[in-house]
C-alpha cells in the first residue's frame, strides 16, 4: 500500500516555506472570524446545542488538512447539511434530547465511514453521473425551506413544520405573537448583512482598500453583526424582554468518545447517512474543482471521499454533527490567500481557543442574528434561474 496515496499532507509538508506558513495564517484568523458564528447557527439549525458546531469545526478540520487534497476546501458543518441532518432525527427523538444529540454523532460517524468505503472502493467517478439538474434543485428547494425555517427566529414566535407549505401556515397562524424586539434585532442584523454584502464591498474599495481586502471584508460582515447584537443583548438585557438567547455554552474542548454501538440506531439512521455523504461529497467536489482550477491544481475525487469520510468520522468521535466542504468559508478560505492544508489545521486550532475562552460572550448572543446569518448565507445556494436555464437546454432535465 503506497501510504503517500492516502496522505497528501506528505506531498506538501516537506516544501512548506515561511511565506506560505504566513498565508497561511492570516487566511486561518480571517475563516475563524467567520466560523464561529456559522457553525453556532447551523448547529441550532440542525436542533443540536451550539456548541456541537463548534466541536464539529475543530478535528474535522485538521483531519481533512491530512486526508484531503484540496488546499483551500474548509470542511464544517453547512447549511444542506444541517437540515438533512435535522429531518433525519426529528422522527427519532426531541430536539435537543440527549438521544437526539447521540444521533447526530452516529450519524456524523455513519456518513463518514460510508465516504471513506467509496474513497477505497474508488467510486469517485459516480460523481459525475448524478444529474446537475436534480442536485442544483435539491440545494435551491433546501435553501427556500431554510431561509423560511428561520423566520420564527427573526420574529420571536412559536412555529413549526416540515416542509413550506407547513411552515409558512404555522407562521401565518402565529404572526399576532412576534416579538417586537426580537424582531427590532432579527430584522436589523438582516438588513445590515444584505446591505453588507451588495454595498460594502464599493464603499470599501472607494474607500482606498485594495479589491482583495475589501471582499474579504465584505463576507466577515457576519462577525460585525454577531458583534453589535451581543452587545445590546448584555446591555440593554434584550433577555428580559423575550428576546431568545444563545444561552450558556460549556467551555472546553470536546471529549473524545466512540458512538453509540446501538446497531438498531445505525439501521434507521443508514440511507440519510448515504444521502448526506453523496450530497456532501458533491457539494465539497464542487467547491473544490472550482477553486483548484483558478490555480491550475487538480484534486482527487477518490481521496476526497477518504477525506471527507475522515473528517465525519472525527466529527462523530469529537460530539461533533455530519460536515462537508462549504462554499461560502472555501472561497474566503481562498481569497484570503490559503496556499495549503495548513491553513485548515491553523483554523481549528483558531476554533479550539474560541471554544476555550470565548463562549462566556456567546451566552448574549441572540438566536435572531444567527438566524439572520443562516438566512443571508443560503440565499447563495438558491438559484432560480436555473429552471428556465434548464427549460432550454433540455425538457427532460427541467422535469
Amino acid at each position: 500500500m503506497n501510504v503517500k496515496h492516502y496522505l497528501p499532507l506528505l506531498d506538501w509538508l516537506p516544501g512548506y516555506g515561511r511565506s506560505q506558513a504566513v498565508s497561511d495564517l492570516v487566511a486561518a484568523v480571517i475563516v475563524t472570524v467567520m466560523l464561529i458564528p456559522q457553525s453556532l447557527a447551523y448547529a441550532l439549525l440542525a436542533g443540536l446545542p451550539a456548541q456541537v458546531g463548534l466541536y464539529a469545526s475543530i478535528l474535522p478540520l485538521a483531519v481533512y488538512a491530512v486526508f484531503g487534497t484540496s488546499r483551500t476546501l474548509s470542511v464544517g458543518p453547512v447549511a444542506v447539511a444541517s437540515l438533512m441532518t435535522a429531518a433525519a432525527l426529528a422522527p427519532l427523538a426531541d430536539a435537543g434530547t440527549v438521544e437526539y444529540l447521540v444521533g447526530a454523532v452516529v450519524l456524523a460517524s455513519l456518513s463518514g465511514l460510508m465516504l471513506m468505503a467509496m474513497g477505497l472502493l474508488r467510486l469517485g467517478f459516480l460523481a459525475n453521473f448524478l444529474s446537475h439538474p436534480v442536485i442544483s434543485a435539491f440545494i435551491t428547494a433546501s435553501g427556500i425551506v431554510i431561509a423560511a425555517s428561520q423566520l420564527k427566529h427573526i420574529l420571536g414566535v412559536e412555529a413549526s413544520g416540515h416542509n413550506l407549505l407547513e411552515i409558512l401556515n404555522s407562521l401565518a397562524d402565529s404572526i399576532g405573537q412576534t416579538n417586537v424586539a426580537t424582531a427590532a434585532v432579527g430584522v436589523g442584523a438582516l438588513a445590515f448583512l444584505l446591505v453588507a454584502r451588495k454595498r460594502l464591498n464599493p464603499l470599501l474599495r472607494a474607500a482606498g482598500l485594495t479589491s482583495r481586502l475589501a471582499d474579504i471584508l465584505t463576507k466577515t460582515a457576519p462577525i460585525l453583526a454577531v458583534l453589535v447584537t451581543t452587545l445590546l443583548a448584555w446591555q440593554l438585557n434584550l433577555g428580559a424582554q423575550g428576546v431568545k438567547l444563545v444561552g450558556q455554552v460549556p467551555a472546553g474542548l470536546p471529549s473524545l468518545a466512540l458512538p453509540s454501538l446501538d446497531w438498531g440506531l445505525w439501521q434507521q439512521l443508514a440511507v440519510s447517512a448515504l444521502l448526506i455523504s453523496v450530497v456532501g461529497f458533491v457539494e465539497s467536489v464542487s467547491v473544490g474543482q472550482t477553486l483548484a482550477a483558478k490555480r491550475r491544481q487538480r484534486i482527487d475525487p477518490d481521496q476526497e471521499l477518504i477525506g471527507l469520510g475522515a473528517a465525519n468520522v472525527s466529527a462523530g468521535l469529537s460530539g461533533g454533527m455530519p460536515v462537508t466542504g462549504g462554499f461560502s468559508r472555501s472561497v474566503v478560505n481562498f481569497d484570503a490567500g490559503a496556499e495549503t492544508p495548513a491553513a485548515g489545521a491553523f483554523t481549528a486550532v483558531g476554533i479550539a481557543l474560541a471554544t476555550l475562552y470565548l463562549t462566556p460572550a456567546i451566552a448574549y448572543l441572540p438566536q435572531a442574528t444567527l438566524a439572520a446569518t443562516i438566512m443571508v448565507a443560503v440565499a447563495t445556494l438558491i438559484d432560480l434561474p436555473a429552471l428556465a436555464r434548464t427549460w432550454r437546454y433540455s425538457r427532460p432535465d427541467f422535469g
